[in-house]
């Protein structure tokens, strides 16, 4: 046992009162506002913290950076599984879900995740990312469009933020027009899993059937779609189980419809706070890419990824035990002043901007380059377009902005803008 553990031990013997849980406070509405200051004190105070509830959460860069690589730190379903359902209460619930998304690589570790990653890969390739730059173009002014002929305001999320990744990813997947008034209930569901658990379960199984027979349509009648690219692999030699098939599919269309939502809309807040940033880029477009790369970092959307603990393990003097879960702060590492000068600063041309909003690792983010390709576009063409883009008076002070309520990510319900 540490001498951390030893002491927390010691003062439950004493009679003392626990150390402080840091965990609860970023349950908090002032955390939901700004988690960043909790962040800085947990990183001083208590960089390796245990919750109530025996859940870690690290926040420092250097450790989770060297979590992500652990294999130590599992992200296998059934691991995750059990861990949640261990906890009892509303986290149990997870525990469902977990199992109800079968085995994918995002929650897989090697063997299996090399193999299933490497079949995505096979049909996500960086060129057929880079050829939907010109459709996403279309659809970015398209939508600038529609929001101009409404009015003077528009809500940034619901009209350019939320429809951009669903257009896009209906076209990359090859998802008919007439379904995607359905698939994009079905997402919004899946967004609000930390709210109704029931909800998104639900949605979850009607979107897998739906799935299903989209797969077994491209069996028959393959197109130049990424369904269809998928459904060529079980002919070759890493075949995909049928299951693994419609798992694959399942997250590779819905992973990055949130986040890439999100980095939109805390991108655009982001530089409307800070005018000096917001007018460099306009000076200057060419700064766009270095710039979505700190908008992400800045205000990380995917705030913190789980995994669980599959062999004991010491990190920052703290021992993390088989089947506990452990809570990677992506949002915290981003702001670490140990890897970020002056970290609470924006600024879309600081160098050596290793952020690890995408993650690290065997798991890095597959559909990162999808979403920062939307990102870009979205973001330059508002700044272009919109010269007088800014907050809406009622969202000025921040006070009418409102966060959904799940510590993990980092979702803006609306931003109201005029232009």
């Amino acid at each position: 046992m540490t001498s951390t553990d030893t002491l927390d031990e010691a003062r439950g013997s004493a009679g003392l009162a626990p150390p402080h849980d840091f965990a609860a406070d970023l349950l908090t509405p002032e955390a939901r506002r700004d988690p960043y200051p909790f962040y800085a004190r947990m990183r001083r105070e208590s960089p390796v913290h245990r919750s109530a509830e025996g859940i870690w959460h690290l926040t420092r860069y250097a450790d989770v950076e060297a979590a992500l690589g652990d294999l130590r730190l599992s992200n296998d379903r059934d691991r995750m599984t059990r861990a949640y359902g261990a906890l009892g209460g509303d986290l149990k619930a997870f525990s469902r879900l977990t199992d109800r998304l079968g085995r994918v690589m995002t929650n897989t570790d090697p063997p299996d995740h090399a193999r299933l990653r490497k079949l995505a890969n096979r049909a996500f390739t960086a060129r057929r990312v880079e050829a939907l730059r010109d459709g996403v173009q279309r659809i970015v002014d398209r939508l600038i469009d529609e929001a101009l002929a409404a009015g003077p305001a528009m809500d940034l999320i619901e009209a350019v933020a939320s429809p951009l990744p669903m257009s896009v990813v209906c076209e990359l997947f090859g998802i008919p027009d007439e379904d995607r008034p359905q698939v994009k209930t079905w997402f919004r569901r899946f967004g609000r899993l930390g709210e109704d658990i029931d909800k998104s379960e639900e949605a979850i199984g009607q979107y897998e059937e739906y799935l299903s027979g989209l797969i077994r349509q491209r069996r028959r009648e393959p197109g130049d779609d990424l369904i269809s690219a998928l459904v060529a692999t079980q002919a070759q030699d890493d075949r995909l189980t049928d299951s693994e098939l419609l798992s694959t599919c399942f997250v590779l269309i819905t992973a990055g419809d949130e986040t890439t939502t999100h980095l939109v809309g805390n991108g655009v807040l982001a530089l409307l706070r800070h005018p000096g940033q917001l007018a460099r880029l306009r000076e200057d477009p060419g700064l766009i890419r270095g710039a979505v790369e700190e908008l992400a970092r800045y205000d990380t959307v995917t705030q913190a990824i789980v995994r669980v603990v599959a062999e004991d393990l010491e990190i920052g003097g703290r021992t993390l035990r088989e089947g506990e879960l452990a809570y990677l702060f992506l949002g915290a590492t981003n702001r670490d002043p140990e890897r970020f000068e002056d970290p609470d600063r924006l600024d879309l041309t600081r160098p050596g901007n290793r952020h690890l909003s995408f993650g690290h690792g065997p798991h890095f983010c597959l559909g990162g380059p999808l979403a920062k390709l939307q990102v870009e576009v979205a973001v330059s063409t508002l700044v272009r377009r919109l010269p007088q883009l800014r907050l809406a008076d009622e969202a000025a002070g921040g006070a009418a902005l409102e966060w959904r309520p799940n510590p993990l990510q980092r979702r803006l319900s609306a931003l109201p803008l005029t232009y």
